[in-house]
């Protein structure tokens, strides 16, 4: 089978993939995030066909409308591509109006990095401070995660001897080189670098800076410095021409870290008066509520299952990785090697694991079908395996995982909400934020109660932190101010601290009764 040459604008970025592949699973890998898990709901994955041809289907058009679909726009979750291609990427180019979403620029001479430095992965852009457009991406993995999966792991590790130094080294070492990496992609060598910004939860803010990680090791959990640290490329050992200064922008309290901040200023619900929230799924669980007047954030214990660790067979969300699971279809499988379940590899082939996202997906596919009781309970035949696809298969204990951080998350977001005197029923906005938010089924989110909300109030915001960063680079007024004033506004809550957080917690672990 031949390959196809995609070009993607406007990075100039060329792939080569099997004619027939599917553009989602091309484009996992090169930052391109898709906020409904693919399932052709939400819109933001447009692409538009600037040169060859990707045919569109009936979905696209009821979503699209005919006049986009003339225009060459496309969803790229639903496109299968059979020729050479030149696509014009709609989440990296800044004329592109996506939604209300879209960052105002205050266009200025030079270039800026925006880094997001996750617990488990790590994405930077390159961005064009004159347009706004992304002109290059990299991800990684975050090299400290060979000493825990998790926040806690890491800060033990950090605190014995020297632990934190090696860390800091790690991800100071791996970032100074995907900068210099995505300087090498576009060729822009003698450009002027104005600054990078990064944002990250506390505990990466601390190992990054060198701040003493000693207030994060046990109760209460109180750091002694939160806000913003400026450093010279020539400080970290990078590399970057310009000499441009790196700032990692300020956290907000206890576990709750720049990231957050910066999903506040993206989804701008410091500037807003409705009830809203925002839940940020990953490693380490962070809950925003505001009403306009009051402003409150915890961080939740939710573990790293949504991001594929302590499961048995679990991975992140990249290539070979189920990332989707559906009911399979006995009428038209063969029965003698049919499964249960019909899960969706990316890149396709063989799956080499299941991430988290395809974790959520199955759980609630068994539960639909009598294979998982709302306790949790594998009911299959007294056997502590569920078989999905080929040699994947889910434990009873990757269950039980999934529980604790689902109760997690649900337990925290009525803690707070009930700090405002309000229900859930009462929220008028749910935020969904994080990587693996770009790949959650929203209604299998809600049917295993990790969200308690209508599915209709749920907007999937993609990686509100990378987009946060970004508009701090790109919106220099009043950004600065709108900062101070989060920063200055928002109520840290600690859960662990109130006595009847335990017992809500408990109380949402079961899975929600099939009506």
């Amino acid at each position: 089978m031949r390959d196809v040459k995609i070009t993607l604008k406007p990075s100039d970025r060329t792939l080569s993939v099997p004619l027939g592949s599917c553009l989602e699973d091309s484009l996992y890998d090169c930052g391109f995030e898709f906020p409904c898990g693919g399932g052709g709901t939400c819109g933001k994955c447009r692409v538009r066909v600037l040169g060859g041809c990707l045919d569109a289907n009936p979905l696209e058009v009821d979503l699209l409308g005919q006049s986009a679909v003339d225009e060459g726009w496309r969803l790229a979750c639903q496109s299968i591509v059979t020729d050479d291609v030149t696509l014009q990427m709609a989440q990296w180019d800044a004329s592109v109006l996506l939604d209300e979403s879209a960052i105002e620029v205050t266009p200025r001479d030079g270039l800026a990095i925006a880094i997001d430095l996750g617990t488990t992965t790590i994405a930077a852009q390159l961005v064009d401070l004159q347009t706004g457009n992304v002109l290059a991406v990299q991800s990684d993995v975050n090299p400290q995660a060979v000493h825990g999966a998790d926040i806690m792991s890491r800060v033990r590790y950090g605190v014995n001897d020297n632990g934190d130094n090696e860390l800091q080294q790690l991800v100071r070492r791996r970032l100074g080189e995907m900068v210099e990496e995505l300087v090498q992609q576009t060729n822009l060598s003698n450009a002027v670098f104005a600054e990078v910004a990064i944002v990250g939860n506390t505990v990466m803010h601390h190992l990054f800076c060198g701040i003493d990680l000693t207030p994060l090791a046990s109760c209460p959990f109180k750091p002694s410095r939160l806000g913003a640290e400026t450093f010279t490329a020539a400080q970290l050992g990078w590399n970057v021409p310009g000499s441009p200064k790196i700032h990692f922008l300020p956290c907000l309290g206890g576990f709750i870290g720049s990231d957050v901040l910066a999903g506040v200023i993206a989804t701008r619900m410091d500037q807003s008066t409705r009830l809203q929230v925002l839940i940020d799924l990953g490693t380490n669980g962070e809950i925003v509520v505001s009403d306009g007047k009051r402003m409150l954030c915890a961080a939740t214990a939710a573990g790293p299952a949504f991001e594929g660790a302590r499961i048995q067979m679990g991975m992140r969300a990249a290539q070979g990785a189920i990332d989707r699971v559906d009911i399979a279809d006995h009428d038209t499988a063969d029965p003698k090697t049919a499964s249960e379940f019909q899960c969706h590899v990316i890149g396709g082939g063989k799956p080499k694991g299941i991430c988290g996202s395809g974790l959520i997906d199955a759980v609630a596919c068994a539960l639909q079908i009598g294979r998982v009781e709302p306790s949790g309970k594998l009911n299959h035949d007294g056997n502590q395996r569920m078989h999905l696809h080929d040699l994947i298969s889910l434990h009873q204990c990757d269950i039980r995982e999934l529980q604790l951080a689902k109760g997690a998350i649900a337990a925290g977001v009525q803690m707070l909400l009930g700090q405002l005197d309000r229900k859930v029923e009462d929220v008028d906005d749910v935020f969904l934020c994080g990587a693996f938010g770009n790949y959650l089924d929203i209604p299998n989110a809600t049917r295993l109660g990790l969200l308690t909300f209508d599915p209709q109030k749920v907007i999937a915001m993609g990686n509100t932190a990378l987009l946060g960063a970004k508009t701090v680079l790109l919106s220099s007024k009043d950004i600065d101010s709108r900062i101070l004033d989060v920063c200055n506004r928002i109520e840290h809550f600690g859960l662990s601290e109130d006595r009847e957080f335990m017992d809500v917690y408990v109380s949402h672990m079961p899975f929600p009764i099939q009506r």
